[in-house]
């Protein structure tokens, strides 16, 4: 048996885009920024006039100070899945995120503390 309807605790398809360009990533360095312990978000309402193809943008990086590139990946990774799961709920449309992940924090969190520290940002970022 088959439904339309996503797993509950999951995003809806399409619930929101992935930032790729750097001018998106270095705009978002000028806006709010949340430090918490698992990772960095910075956050920032997107103008009027500039399109989007979803209403939320979420992007993702890791310095070389996180690792190797299986140590970055696998912080990459940690955050897009805590992302998948938190910002359909607590993000608002029109806001650009950017997860940061952090040397020896972001890999080694508790998933679950993870998923807490970014609902908790994005409450704080919408204050």
């Amino acid at each position: 048996m088959t439904t339309d309807a996503p797993p509950s605790g999951t995003a809806p398809a399409g619930a929101f885009s992935v930032l790729k360009h750097r001018a998106d990533f270095l705009r978002a360095a000028r806006a709010r920024r949340v430090p918490m312990p698992g990772f960095l978000l910075q956050a920032r309402e997107r103008a009027v006039d500039e399109p989007a193809a979803t209403p939320i943008r979420v992007g993702y990086t890791c310095s070389k100070k996180v690792g190797n590139a299986v140590a970055r990946n696998r912080a990459k990774r940690r955050l897009r899945e805590i992302a998948r799961a938190v910002v359909p709920v607590e993000g608002q449309p029109g806001w650009d995120y950017v997860l940061i992940g952090r040397a020896g924090e972001t890999a080694g969190r508790d998933f679950a503390e993870l998923k807490d520290d970014l609902a908790r940002a994005l409450r704080k970022v919408h204050r």
